[in-house]
């Protein structure tokens, strides 16, 4: 501890890094007050300014994205001048867009906008259900039951695959279909749910290298490829996933009787055809693969709002605004994110193994799990044990808050208004998903 508090003591920020953590602190307490935001808004004329106002500061995915663009005027105005290459010239140029154009990376933000309008079309939904379907055919249960563990298992771990918001958009829209608009399902259900999904989706990509962002920020710096992610990460989240999603659908047993019902029924559309389905998943495996070249996968979900224009008669309404929300939340995340490596060094660099999962699991909470990984990257020196720490951790804790794991806002736009007028609570959140985190942690750490 004394070892932690004189490098906090000796890190020596800058201004600039002090007002970010402040309006960093501030964001995150925005979030816990939304609603607060929401009933100013029913006080108002509806269509009003003030509606709309109030309305906006409610949304969760907006926090993020409101504090980063008041830290930018606040940082245009107090931040000097540095020598830049601009076109092969040295140039004076604004610090503050210094920071924003060479010392920030936007693609996360870019990817998941792309890769939720893409998963959230009516072919890919489908062909998840039927894959969910399909597997909860062999399961034990009544026909509810079965889908809802169905769901909650294959979705997350499909995550490896298709990529961790693909997964969150894909499962979230089937929750949202079979249980969260039935009138039946009681509130305690709709959050135990939600913590499930949300824990379940952060430790479901680590099968693999490439589709959890906390993952993706080191594997090529730390050298862990496919074999390495799943002999040390990825089979103990398959038996978490399982263990936790069984124990959530026994509580909830009563809720979860009789027939599924939103899956596979006439929704007055024709059924997709096969080339339809393939087109969809070429889609979705070359916006993974160009996941790192933003250029290249913006380009490709041009040219697929094309296809979906062509065959509007097989599609469902692309959720661009949904995604533009989600994508504006983690571009004011990555811009916060990015002054806050003066505390978050010292404290992963003076942990031990032990208290360093148990700090990474926390600080995620607050930090977002991608964010944490990378600034684990950047100290020098760390052993394999407190890497492996540091990665257990980040995902384990990825389903605490909304902001632990970038595609949590995905699914808490879908899913929200299911909540009513009030919204999910972050406190309501929290307890949900201690469960299967505290689960996760003992596994992670046994095994």
């Amino acid at each position: 501890m004394e070892d932690l508090l004189s490098k906090l003591a000796s890190a020596n920020p800058t201004s600039i890094e002090i007002i970010a953590t402040i309006i960093f602190l501030l964001a995150i307490i925005h979030t816990f007050v939304v609603k607060k935001f929401q009933d100013l808004a029913h006080h108002c004329p509806k269509g009003s300014i003030s509606y709309h106002t109030y309305h906006f500061l409610g949304e969760v995915e907006a926090v993020f994205g409101i504090w980063a663009g008041i830290f930018i005027i606040i940082y245009f105005f107090i931040g000097g001048y540095v020598e830049a290459d601009v076109h092969g010239h040295t140039q004076q140029v604004r610090e503050v867009l210094y920071y924003l154009e060479h010392k920030l990376n936007f693609t996360e933000p870019a990817f998941v906008f792309v890769i939720m309008c893409m998963a959230a079309t009516r072919p890919v939904i489908k062909l998840a259900e039927k894959i969910i379907v399909l597997f909860s055919k062999i399961l034990p249960f009544g026909s509810r039951r079965a889908f809802y563990i169905s769901a909650l298992i294959i979705g997350p771990i499909l995550g490896s695959f298709i990529t961790e918001p693909a997964a969150m958009t894909v499962t979230a829209i089937i929750l949202l279909n079979c249980f969260y608009t039935d009138g039946s399902m009681s509130t305690k259900f709709k959050y135990a749910t939600l913590g499930l999904l949300f824990v379940n989706i952060s430790i479901g990509g680590t099968l693999t290298n490439y589709a959890a962002p906390p993952v993706v920020m080191v594997a090529a710096k730390w050298g862990w490829g496919m074999d390495f992610m799943f002999y040390n990460f990825g089979y103990k989240a398959v038996i978490s996933i399982i263990i936790c999603t069984l124990v959530i659908s026994q509580i909830f047993k009563s809720e979860l009787v009789g027939k599924i019902e939103g899956v596979g029924g006439d929704d007055g559309k024709p059924e997709p055809r096969l080339w339809k389905y393939i087109v969809h998943l070429l889609f979705l495996a070359l916006v993974v693969l160009t996941a790192h070249h933003p250029i290249v996968f913006l380009g490709i979900f041009i040219f697929f709002l094309g296809f979906v224009t062509i065959t509007a008669t097989y599609q469902d309404k692309i959720k661009i605004i949904e995604s533009l929300l989600v994508g504006f939340f983690l571009a004011g995340l990555v811009v916060l994110g990015g002054k806050q490596a003066w505390w978050l060094k010292p404290i992963l660099s003076s942990l031990g193994d032990l208290p360093l999962f148990i700090g990474a699991t926390g600080l995620t909470g607050i930090t977002d799990n991608a964010a944490l990984t990378y600034l684990a990257s950047q100290v020098e020196g760390l052993s394999d044990s407190a890497k492996y720490s540091v990665m257990a951790g980040a995902v384990t804790g990825g389903g605490l808050t909304v902001i632990a794991n970038a595609p949590n806002p995905a699914g808490l736009s879908i899913l929200k208004d299911a909540f009513g007028e009030d919204g999910v609570s972050p406190m309501g959140l929290l307890k949900s998903a201690l469960f299967p985190t505290i689960f996760t942690m003992f596994l992670m750490y046994l095994l």
